[in-house]
């Protein structure tokens, strides 16, 4: 039995109407849980199942790797950092940064999500008081990435976060302009320009800030994520080199402020649209806190919101596909697969399975209850990826999203402004046209 296809001319008519979204839903729909997708210049398998997410993941995890369709986010990105690279280097950077990523060491730069937080919380009383509309969107954006930047490069100072987040994001709208059709890369398009003068400076921050730390006496040099991947050694001794310093500094960068952002953007759009969750989320923060701001000791007493942020993750994920390569001939759902085929999964839509969600349109964080999570197949659910290539930074980026929310939800409620926005396909899961919110206290 062959796998479904979906023609080049159809489907790129699809794309071009529907969206991503849209048109890969219609498709799946219509073909099941694996079909290739013709894209004109190539085609893809997409992947919907979670036997398919468990084999590509998990089963046959050598048959398949970030090879081709990675090139281009190792190239204007994020170089040999860990979310692109492959093989023993991999696995080499992966040991050396576990230890930086548990949840135990995660939960160091909690009173610095704090700190951030509480600046926000008061930002956001002088606006309520105003009745300001803001773009929530914007408003995540700046808050994670101030916290990021803080936990990778503690130094920095508040104009120099703002200068590196505009100079990486930057680098990341480039990256992904080059994903789709493009021009070479030898025209000097304007974007080229402003990509090669953000590159270059990020790189020359990240190059003197190291120079800098190594020049320091050991018992000054701040304890953030740049100092222990400078202190981290493999089993010969040997430290990272400083280009993979500079590599691993925007791959963290990279992977932890867009994609916790969208998250805590698609929240706050979530709770608006559903007040009996929004009141339920409320209550267990009333009674658990009181007047008081949430600490890191709090949370193991606020199951529900985190839950709410599970939920978030389940119908919003902020990478709703991603891509693994077929390194060698390997099979999907009973199908041959021949080596150098691109494998797409879709958290977005395997979240939406009926086979394995109730109702899966319905927003209900009950669906993340310890006896809930238990029964369910491991793999229907897989916001940050599963396997061994799991995103490093899925406990950071829980934490953050627990904490940030469980801060900013004890004192406001912020309304939406027009209808609930239609989500788009963008490099990331993207409310379309921005996300026009009301700041208002409880």
């Amino acid at each position: 039995m062959t796998i479904p296809r979906a023609g080049a001319v159809g489907n790129l008519a699809g794309l071009a109407r529907r969206g991503f979204l849209a048109q890969t839903e219609r498709l799946w729909r219509t073909h099941g849980d694996l079909f290739e997708m013709d894209l004109g210049v190539g085609g893809l398998l997409l992947a919907v199942h979670p036997d398919a997410v468990r084999e590509v993941n998990l089963t046959q995890r050598r048959s398949f790797d970030k090879a081709a369709s990675y090139d281009g986010v190792r190239r204007y990105l994020t170089g040999e950092g860990l979310v692109a690279s492959t093989g023993t280097l991999w696995r080499r950077q992966r040991k050396l940064m576990a230890p930086l990523f548990t949840p135990k060491a995660v939960g160091a730069y909690a009173e610095a999500m704090l700190a951030d937080a509480t600046r926000v919380r008061g930002r956001w009383e002088r606006l309520a008081a105003d009745g300001a509309v803001v773009d929530m969107g914007e408003e995540m954006m700046e808050l994670t990435a101030a916290i990021i930047l803080r936990a990778i490069f503690s130094t920095a100072a508040a104009a120099e976060i703002v200068a590196l987040k505009s100079q990486v994001e930057t680098m990341i709208r480039y990256a992904t302009a080059r994903m789709g059709p493009h021009l070479p890369d030898a025209i000097p398009t304007p974007s080229r320009h402003r990509y090669r003068r953000a590159r270059a400076a990020v790189h020359a921050f990240i190059d003197d800030v190291i120079a800098q730390r190594r020049a320091l006496p050991a018992d000054e040099v701040p304890r953030d994520l740049l100092a222990r991947l400078m202190e981290a050694r493999d089993a010969d001794g040997v430290p990272m080199a400083e280009s993979l310093l500079r590599d691993e500094s925007i791959t963290m960068f990279f992977a932890g402020h867009e994609t916790t952002a969208r998250t805590l953007s698609a929240t706050w759009a979530a709770l608006a649209a559903n007040p009996r969750v929004a009141a339920r989320l409320h209550a267990e923060l009333d009674d658990v806190l009181g007047d008081r701001t949430p600490t890191l000791a709090d949370l193991h007493a606020l199951p529900y919101t985190l839950q709410v942020v599970k939920e978030v993750l389940r119908l919003y994920p902020a990478a709703p596909f991603y891509v693994r390569d077929a390194v060698e001939d390997a099979t999907v759902l009973g199908h041959p697969v021949a080596a150098g085929t691109a494998v797409m999964l879709s958290p977005y839509w395997t979240h939406r399975h009926p086979d394995f969600w109730d109702d899966p349109e319905v927003f209900d964080p009950d669906r993340f209850t310890p006896d809930a999570e238990a029964a369910r197949h491991p793999q229907a659910y897989h916001p940050f990826a599963t396997g061994e290539r799991v995103c490093i930074g899925n406990h950071f980026s829980l934490l953050e999203s627990h904490l940030l929310l469980a801060v900013l939800a004890h004192r406001f409620a912020p309304r939406m402004v027009g209808r609930q926005p239609a989500w788009v396909m963008e490099g990331t899961l993207s409310p379309a046209g921005g996300l026009r919110m009301r700041i208002a206290t409880r």
